[in-house]
């Protein structure tokens, strides 16, 4: 795992600078080694945290055809790949991925992207061709920004590396901010500095180094969700249970330093863990974190129940409220972008613990997401209903009964009429994260006459559904922006915060291919079967974990943050929002105080709402944006 980083368009005096600054700002991704290339008009580096080759692994690596690379990531098949080449004569200096993969595009170009399996983030210089390539992976399990800025193209790992290079910080976009107020995160490719982007997930972005037109993208992979038919004569459970095995052991075994688990006690890491044992990985660390206050707050015993049961080496931190709190500024710093996960908090201290011990975790994130977790099975029952309604009731009479119903019921009975089962959700604009409305936004903004409506976007990416089917759709919508922009950014930032490699063996792609082709019987289950979510998960576990866990209900990482509003921290709040005035540049605060009276009194909704502003006041105070 690495930081890379890079600049088209300075003189190489300027550009070997540039870089060098670039690389200290991300020096936590990779404290065991570095290295550049500068040339006129071309500038890039890296920084390494050793995982494969740990003695040979140097970068950049050159081919002898001229063509360099720099890359951050794992490639888990890559000594298959290897052999491929070597019978075709290819010869290799080092053990690394790295060479596997600057090996296979010099055979291949950009078509050996179809071949590699793994997380990344690269840079290919082809220098006989002059052009330049930057590739993220297929799910976007590694981030990449990039810009062009004052006639210099720059990218990197992290975009506090593209902010290190410049002599003034771009300004803050405000469209960003508007949609950040509804998600809790940035969405992509836009970030919250103007001019700075993410390349999407599964693209490459191709530079002529001659021409320097504007950069093409390319998508090279996508996921499509759309469940099959089940099939009664196939063996869903048997084939799941080779695919998650199989993606746990490439990341077990791509590593020649030791691996271990962040376990919090549920389904999803709990799984990862008795595969891990499963395939013989005994005696290995598995790590916990939880809040000193307790109660719900603190699932270290069902971690501890796990542990147990799998006789893994277990290690736990708590964390409290002044823990949290004084982490805040480093949390932004970390980020970048305004992310008001209040999980990364404990994400972060948990990592921290696992370092001590190991370089490499596995985490169970992405399986809500292939496999239709959180309460999708109640959203399937409701669905079902409605279908049936829709097959005995006229929708004239049924939109005339959802006018005696309650506001929430009669509002969604009235989109189905309008718009059918199908196409509920694009039309309400449903999404994970909801938390300033629009109206709600106008009445915060102090000009909110020009930004465009998040619920817009929001169906705008109901278009990338190829299915009709609403779980489908809101899988589509969940991997497409939640995944990416939360979760797995999330899990980037806190990890390599530490200098630790973190590994999703739920989004390994070829399992993911085969979730979004499973039989919703086998993801929420049915009337038949019953309503269960993550079906097919809890039949793999059943002989492999304590029931306690398999029938677990989901829960998000518990933070007691929110809560603490209504006590003391009310006032810290206040003051941080209020008198602070940093928000004050793009806020009316008599809103900003009014939702805060309300957390205070205990509105969860608001709770929330202020949150978001409390990390948005974090952010605004660590990067002093003009």
């Amino acid at each position: 795992m690495c930081g890379i980083a890079g600049a088209i368009g300075l003189s190489a005096d300027a550009g070997r600078a540039a870089v060098a600054r670039m690389i200290a700002a991300i020096r936590h991704r990779g404290p065991d080694d570095q290295g550049d290339f500068a040339a006129d008009g071309i500038a890039f580096g890296m920084c390494r945290l050793s995982i494969i080759d740990l003695a040979q692994g140097h970068q950049p690596m050159w081919g002898a055809g001229g063509a360099g690379i720099v890359f951050n990531g794992e490639i888990y098949n890559y000594r298959a790949l290897r052999s491929e080449l070597e019978a075709g004569g290819a010869v290799f200096r080092t053990q690394s991925d790295t060479e596997v993969v600057l090996r296979l595009y010099e055979q291949r170009s950009l078509d050996a992207l179809d071949r590699l399996d793994g997380m990344f983030a690269l840079c290919l210089y082809d220098a006989a061709r002059r052009r330049l390539h930057l590739v993220r992976d297929r799910l976007g399990k590694k981030p990449l920004y990039y810009a062009e800025l004052g006639g210099v193209f720059y990218y990197a790992s992290e975009a506090k590396a593209i902010i290190a290079a410049l002599d003034d910080r771009p300004g803050i976009d405000a469209q960003a901010l508007h949609h950040y107020l509804t998600l809790r995160y940035v969405p992509g490719p836009a970030t919250v500095w103007r001019g700075i982007k993410k390349l999407p997930p599964g693209t490459a972005l191709t530079l002529d180094l001659d021409r320097r037109e504007a950069p093409t993208l390319a998508r090279y992979w996508s996921l499509a969700f759309k469940s099959e038919t089940a099939d009664p004569g196939r063996d869903y459970v048997g084939e799941f249970e080779t695919l998650f095995l199989g993606a746990v052991e490439k990341r077990l075994v791509a590593a020649d330093v030791p691996v271990g688990v962040l376990l919090s006690g549920g389904l999803d890491s709990s799984a990862v863990a008795a595969a891990s044992v499963e395939l013989g990985h005994r005696a290995f660390h598995t790590f916990s974190v939880a809040f000193a206050e307790g109660g719900e707050a603190d699932e270290t015993p069902f971690a501890r129940q796990v542990a147990a049961r799998l006789g893994t080496r277990h290690d736990e931190i708590v964390i409290g409220q002044r823990e949290f709190l004084d982490f805040l500024p480093d949390l932004v710093r970390c980020s970048d972008e305004p992310l008001a996960d209040l999980a990364s908090v404990p994400l972060f201290f948990v990592s921290r613990l696992a370092r001590k011990a190991v370089k490499v975790v596995l985490s169970g994130e992405g399986a809500d997401e292939m496999l239709a977790g959180y309460d999708l099975e109640q959203t399937a029952r409701t669905i079902d209903r409605m279908r049936l309604l829709l097959r005995i009731v006229p929708r004239s009479v049924l939109a005339q009964a959802a006018r005696l119903l309650p506001t929430r019921m009669r509002d969604v009975l009235t989109d189905v009429t309008r718009v059918g089962v199908e196409g509920l959700f694009p039309a309400r604009a449903t999404h994970m994260t909801r938390v300033w409305s629009e109206a709600e936004k106008r009445a915060l903004w102090r000009n909110a006459a020009v930004m465009e409506s998040t619920d817009d976007l929001i169906r705008s990416w109901y278009e990338a559904a190829r299915s009709p089917e609403p779980i489908d759709q809101l899988q589509q919508v969940n991997a497409g922006s939640w995944l990416v922009e939360d979760l797995l950014m999330k899990a980037d930032k806190m990890s390599m915060a530490n200098s630790l490699e973190l590994r999703c063996p739920f989004l390994d792609h070829g399992l993911a291919e085969w979730c979004a082709r499973l039989p919703l019987a086998w993801k929420v289950g049915s009337h038949e079967t019953g309503y269960r979510s993550k079906r097919i998960l809890r039949a793999f576990a059943r002989s492999r974990l304590p029931e306690a866990i398999i029938e677990r209900p989901k829960r998000g990482f518990p933070v007691p943050a929110y809560r603490w509003l209504e006590g003391p921290l009310g006032a810290w709040a206040e003051d941080r929002l209020i008198s602070g005035r940093r928000l004050d540049r793009f806020f009316d605060l008599r809103t900003a105080r009014r939702t805060l009276d309300l957390a205070r009194r205990g509105d969860e909704a608001a709770q929330h709402k202020v949150w978001n502003l409390l990390i948005l006041d974090h952010w605004l105070e660590a990067w002093a944006c003009g």
